[in-house]
């Protein structure tokens, strides 16, 4: 099955929901506009859908493999990625001083789904890379920027996050990597990292590892972690690649998917010491390294929603083609079985997933584009507070909308999309991934609960909620019926949300409780997001379609958003009971009851 990108869904949701065409308008991006946007996305999915896309099946097949400690990946992987580097598809968002074209991030959001889609574990590399430059353009010194920096951009060098180590898991403060300051400034490197996405490869000449590790007198915890450049060839002041660093790939993890992705267990320092630099101030490396989790987060959301499309569109075709049953309104059978109504309906609820998850992770890279380019300071912060609340819901909602609809996808294809010669067993083996790796979503609860929420005395979090509620009111009191009903839905739902966050708010909440209820509020949030976010692009849908400009994807956004309020939406009243009434709380459970 090949990958086609959803070009209109794309351009409708930047434009519908996460209003690129109002801030391009409005100076914004200056010089840029909706016809570049479109310009560009038309060729990355040309190269998405001819260069990546025939590579899926035999990456997940042949896999990547490890001989003496040297990584190859799978045959005509280093091509596409020469190839795509050449293309400039790397630098799309990077800066421009450093090589990047500077474009919105809106739009390598948009790129990266593509990729994603097309061949997700080709698409895992860029992701750590354009991470590790904004960490370094945020944090590094000036020689360290000159000197790593262009390169990166363009791709030719690669880049890790190096951050988990054996029995530690998502524990930082558990690491035992150590950094021992030399006399010349620089640092040696001992200890062991695994699950490094792309750790060793053979696609470029060097890669730059960012390693967190401890001084000999940093406190105990997460505040006595530093962050390090540490690359596998040292490099001369011309950029010029030097000796080979005490760095090596141990071995490569067998997983259930993402095959040809190589998740390396790596050792730093066996013969002495790896060299690395200082990027930021010693004990402020967590602080440095959730710049590229963070971005990192994102695209793991925008993960879900591309491997959710990639599996959708094999679901469609296959249930426009395979026969069987006589379904209700036919004369005789068999029937394609996209004209059982159960068969339909799981395909409606893979598109509206989809579109919901698509609108979020856009939405929330409009944030991040106004907090980089808003005319003034405190337009820029509270777009940066917004980005940072999106964040761990779009990581969270997204993957788990990756993993449901590629189950789904599956099950239209009955018995043979259990069996791996369809392919549909792939995308559901990638997708299960993503609500694990950089921080499970779990961990994205609690951060949402603890930290997002209540921060600034929940301004933030009240204003996107009276933001979706004014979608709602405007949807409810349209002369359009199917939009009023979305309207109505919205405000149901985002009435769910409003008295769930009042409850967590309560001052004499404890930890525990908060802990407790932390999944169930993000899975709310997300539901009441897609609610609304989805019935502002009906909203613009139905302005076009009055206004004489009829397309297919504005009938889509209308069938999209009702169904949505009728399917998806109506889960969020038992998610609010689920926070507001669980009076069992799991750690108040017998231990015989487990």
């Amino acid at each position: 099955m090949t990958y086609k990108a959803p070009i209109e869904n794309m351009m409708f949701a930047l434009d519908a929901i996460a209003d690129l065409t109002n801030d391009c308008v409005g100076g914004l991006h200056s010089g840029f506009s909706v016809e570049d946007a479109r310009g560009v996305i038309e060729e990355g999915a040309r190269f998405a859908t001819d260069v990546l896309a025939p590579l899926n099946r035999a990456g997940d097949r042949i896999g990547a493999r490890i001989s003496n400690g040297d990584v190859s990946t799978v045959p005509g992987w280093r091509d596409a990625y020469v190839a795509w580097r050449e293309a400039g598809w790397n630098a799309i968002e990077l800066p421009a001083e450093h090589g990047g074209m500077g474009l919105p991030t809106r739009l390598a959001s948009v790129a990266m789904e593509m990729w994603t889609s097309a061949c997700m574990a080709f698409a895992l590399g860029p992701v750590l890379t354009q991470g590790a430059v904004e960490t370094i353009e945020a944090h590094a010194s000036d020689a360290l920027k000159r000197l790593w920096l262009p390169k990166l951009v363009s791709g030719e060098w690669t880049a890790t996050m190096s951050l988990t180590e054996p029995g530690a898991g998502s524990d930082l403060g558990l690491l035992r990597t150590r950094a021992v300051r030399n006399d010349d400034g620089t640092f040696l490197i001992t200890g062991a990292k695994i699950f490094i996405t792309y750790g060793e490869h053979d696609l470029t000449d060097n890669i730059v590892h960012l390693v967190l590790a401890r001084c000999p007198d940093a406190p105990r915890g997460t505040r006595g972690i530093s962050l390090f450049l540490v690359p596998k060839y040292l490099v001369a002041a011309d950029g010029s690649l030097g000796r080979r660093n005490d760095i090596r790939c141990t071995g490569l993890e067998r997983k259930l998917g993402i095959h040809a992705s190589p998740t390396c267990a790596m050792s730093f320092g066996d013969d002495g010491g790896a060299v690395g630099w200082l990027i930021g101030k010693e004990n402020e490396g967590l602080a440095c390294m959730f710049t590229m989790m963070n971005k990192a987060r994102l695209y793991t959301g925008l993960q879900g929603v591309a491997i959710a499309e990639r599996a959708f569109q094999q679901a469609l075709t296959y249930a426009k083609t395979r026969r069987q049953g006589r379904s209700p309104n036919a004369i005789e059978g068999p029937s394609p079985i996209i004209e059982h109504p159960d068969v339909r309906r799981n395909l409606m609820r893979m598109k509206s997933l989809i579109s919901a998850g698509r609108a979020l992770a856009y939405a929330a890279a409009g944030a991040i584009d106004r907090s980089h380019h808003a005319p003034d300071l405190e337009a820029r912060e509270r777009e940066k507070e917004l980005a940072g609340l999106l964040t761990p819901i779009v990581k969270a909602t997204c993957s788990e909308i990756g993993v449901e609809v590629t189950s789904l996808g599956v099950q239209i294809h009955g018995g043979m999309g259990y069996m791996e010669e369809t392919g549909a067993a792939q995308h559901f083996r990638d997708a299960r991934i993503t609500p694990i790796y950089e921080g499970t979503n779990g961990i994205q609860a609690i951060d949402l609960v603890t930290r997002k929420v209540l921060r600034s005395e929940g301004k933030c979090v009240q204003n996107l909620i009276a933001h979706f509620r004014a979608i709602g009111e405007e949807a409810a009191a349209s002369t359009n019926s199917h939009i009023a009903i979305s309207g109505t839905a919205v405000i149901e739902t985002i009435n769910s949300l409003a008295r769930a966050t009042r409850w967590l708010e309560e001052p004499h909440r404890r930890q525990d409780e908060l802990l407790a209820i932390a999944s169930p509020y993000l899975k709310l949030f997300g539901v009441a997001a897609g609610a609304a976010l989805l019935t502002k692009g009906a909203i613009f849908a139905a302005q076009s379609i009055v206004a004489g400009e009829v397309k297919p994807v504005h009938h889509d956004a209308l069938a999209v958003a009702a169904f949505y309020a009728a399917n998806i939406a109506v889960e969020a009243l038992p998610l609010e009971r689920v926070v507001t009434e669980s009076l069992a709380r799991p750690m108040a459970i017998s231990e015989f009851a487990l």
